[in-house]
């Protein structure tokens, strides 16, 4: 049996990396879950999402090589997800990747163990976190904050709804719950 992909989204600020971060910390080996890193064309930020670094042209050359299970431009960035988690799911491991709203009909065609999960975090406290931050302009966040509106109105049925509003704690248990209660796991 093939594991079960947990596909994370949620809008810049919703908290996404911190859950991760957190899950990796907590995860139960009998899950059998793993948590892919993306490979991604920006440099590391201190403190931001564990993910690796690649150059334009390596990235190309991954992407010409079919080492991605998944890839996108967004931002001006390119994302992408290994082709080893085809590797992981075939064992049998439950797989969570850090997805892209965009990707994700395309994912949901590619993948039919796929359980979409929505980090739901309220406009205002976004808002806040965006601000706090200081990467972008008012009028960008009031952009992010539209397509995370949109976003959360266009979720397909079926999504798991995952918290950030309140302790960090809080947020990373339901999303280990989540991942209890959909993956599968050999009898």
């Amino acid at each position: 049996m093939r594991g079960t992909l947990f596909y994370l989204i949620g809008a810049s600020g919703s908290g996404k990396d911190s859950l991760l971060e957190g899950c990796r910390h907590q995860l139960p080996p009998q899950l059998r879950c793993c948590i892919a890193h993306r490979y991604i064309t920006r440099v590391a930020d201190v403190g931001g999402e564990n993910h690796i670094h690649l150059s334009e042209k390596e990235f190309r050359i991954r992407e010409e090589l079919g080492l991605f299970a998944m890839n996108w431009y967004s931002h001006g960035y390119h994302y992408g997800i290994g082709s080893e988690i085809n590797i992981w799911l075939d064992s049998g491991a439950n797989v969570v990747i850090n997805g892209s709203r965009e990707y994700l009909s395309k994912a949901m065609t590619l993948y039919d163990e796929l359980v979409p999960v929505l980090v739901d975090v309220d406009s205002n406290l976004l808002r806040q976190r965006l601000l706090n931050r200081g990467r972008e302009s008012l009028e960008e966040i009031e952009a992010r904050l539209d397509r995370h509106k949109r976003m959360m109105a266009a979720m397909p049925e079926g999504t798991q709804h995952v918290s950030n509003n309140g302790a960090l704690e809080d947020g990373v248990q339901a999303l280990l719950d989540i991942v209890t209660t959909n993956s599968w796991l050999p009898a």
